[in-house]
């Protein structure tokens, strides 16, 4: 067992990263009961460093925080304060051609599109409600975790903030709907929202009459907007293969792993770059040693728990962990469940 097996390369090489604005918002906004430098630096951020939106951490990483920032804070209104925090400039191209399109229908499609430049676990869908009502749907995989949670919660919640941003009246959706359990208390979420939160739904949405979604808004501009379109068109063309730095990074992790933990200046050697010019490379991606060492093991870890040949045992050598305890502490770490259960669930 030398090497990772060829049949996982594929799937080893998806990427489950988001923007670290958002976990940059939520530091922020949870006050004093958050050391700041600690919280972000957990997820490889420095909170010296300038807010980049283009900078992106790994979704397992931004979970965790979330998690963590629950144990110290009441964080029932914190995913609402930073979805209303959001604006159209924080998103750059993508939110200048929502703030262009000429109207909210125009808005939406454009995110249904494009979210993808911004996100590797989040996608949204368009599709006909009820009478007069538009789903603007959420899509999300994954386990019903805290942190993922709370993630959608501010994601719906900065829907809606996007739309006040861009409607020429006050706007509120006719309903919002999240999948999992209602917090301790839903008054603030209904207040904020205006309108019914229903909460243990069939799916993630915001419910939105079509009224509101054909109506002009007040800063659309064909002409801008068909050159955002084509800006937009351009990067999703090249955005369908990851960069070959990254891929070839996690590949030689991966081969190296059995030894254990890898160290940056052997995987920089064996890339034929120093070490300063290998971090510098993964920083223009958004990018720490550290967060692509911790994604590779966790992606490789659910690759090989999806082949029976390997057991568990197997597993955690493959991923660098020295006793099979230490491997089944940082699965349950990763995604709130054992590697057994994860087999099973899989089967």
């Amino acid at each position: 067992m030398e090497h990772v097996p060829n049949h996982f390369s594929e799937a080893f090489f998806k990427m489950a990263y988001v923007t670290s604005l958002f976990a940059r918002k939520m530091v922020a906004a949870a006050g004093t009961g958050i050391a700041p430098k600690a919280a972000l630096a957990s997820v490889g951020l420095d909170d010296d460093a300038p807010w980049d939106p283009k900078v992106m951490i790994p979704a397992v990483a931004y979970y965790e925080l979330l998690e963590n920032m629950a144990k110290k804070v009441d964080v029932t209104e914190l995913p609402v304060h930073v979805g209303a925090s959001m604006r159209c400039d924080d998103y750059g191209a993508l939110g200048l051609a929502w703030k262009a399109a000429p109207t909210l229908s125009g808005s939406c499609a454009r995110i249904e599109r494009y979210a993808r430049l911004w996100t590797g676990v989040v996608s949204y869908e368009l599709r006909e409600g009820g009478p007069n009502q538009t789903l603007f749907i959420l899509h999300r995989t994954g386990e019903r975790r805290l942190g993922l949670r709370l993630s959608n919660e501010a994601t719906l919640a900065s829907v809606v903030s996007l739309c006040r941003q861009v409607c020429s009246v006050p706007f509120s959706p006719v309903e919002v709907f999240m999948q999992h359990a209602a917090p301790k208390s839903k008054a603030y979420h209904e207040d904020w929202f205006g309108c019914p939160v229903t909460f243990e739904a069939d799916l993630d949405a915001v419910v939105i009459s079509n009224e509101a979604m054909e109506r002009p808004n007040i800063l659309g501009d064909a002409g801008i907007s068909r050159y955002l379109i084509s800006h937009l068109e351009a990067e999703l063309s090249e955005f369908n293969s990851p960069p070959p730095l990254v891929t070839q990074a996690k590949e030689a992790i991966a081969q190296s792993l059995n030894q254990g933990a890898p160290r940056m200046t052997d995987i920089a050697k064996g890339l034929g770059l120093s070490a300063r010019s290998f971090h510098r490379r993964l920083s223009e991606h958004g990018l720490s040693f550290q967060t692509l060492t911790e994604e590779t093991r966790r992606e490789l870890a659910e690759g090989l728990l999806r082949d029976e040949q390997y057991s568990l045992a197997d597993i955690a050598f493959l991923t660098g962990f020295s006793e099979q305890s230490s491997f089944t502490r940082a699965f349950k770490r990763w995604l709130g469940k054992t590697p057994a259960t994860y087999r099973k669930s899989h089967k």
